[in-house]
């Protein structure tokens, strides 16, 4: 009886602990804003190089925001990247019905711009433009910790300049 007592006792404890938190709201006008690194990639280069990331992300509507990416990327001997975009992103919390409000899960898609370029004298010299420039569409899953009410992290999977990105997010 005293390991049922005790049983029932901590589940309660953690239930209690459980309601106690609540689901971090994104709605109109929440603001994230990611800076990072971006190590991995896809390609010749296969993700030599660490690159730089900057994101916005605004709330336009309960789970859904929208927002822009940059990156840069230098893979040396005069190889550099560049992505620009939008993209959009449904956040997950109140479909899994996450209890903290300290967490963000979300994933989503965009529309990018990527220019890679290659530093080759040689090629300019033969008259050959050693740049190669695409638009696509990336997709991403990430989430967010907050350590306070507006500093955390950031991990992010996707098809970017950078398979993995890491970082610090500041909520607005």
């Amino acid at each position: 009886m005293k390991k049922f007592n005790l049983l029932m006792l901590l589940v309660i404890g953690l239930l209690a602990g459980t309601q106690s938190y609540a689901q971090m709201a994104i709605d109109k006008g929440t603001k994230f804003v990611n800076l990072g690194i971006g190590v991995g990639g896809y390609g010749y280069f296969n993700g030599s190089g660490i690159g730089l990331n900057a994101g916005l992300d605004v709330g336009i509507m309960k789970n859904i925001t929208v927002g822009g990416v940059l990156g840069y990327r230098s893979y040396g001997s005069g190889v550099n990247s560049f992505d620009i975009g939008a993209r959009g992103s449904y956040h997950f919390n109140e479909l899994l019905s996450l209890s903290t409000d300290k967490a963000d899960l979300y994933a989503g898609l965009g529309l990018s711009f990527y220019r890679l370029s290659y530093g080759d004298t040689y090629l300019r010299s033969v008259g050959i433009d050693p740049t190669y420039t695409t638009v696509y569409v990336p997709i991403h899953i990430g989430g967010r910790y907050f350590f306070t009410e507006s500093l955390g992290g950031f991990a992010e999977l996707g098809s970017s300049l950078a398979t993995l990105k890491l970082g610090v997010t500041l909520k607005l």
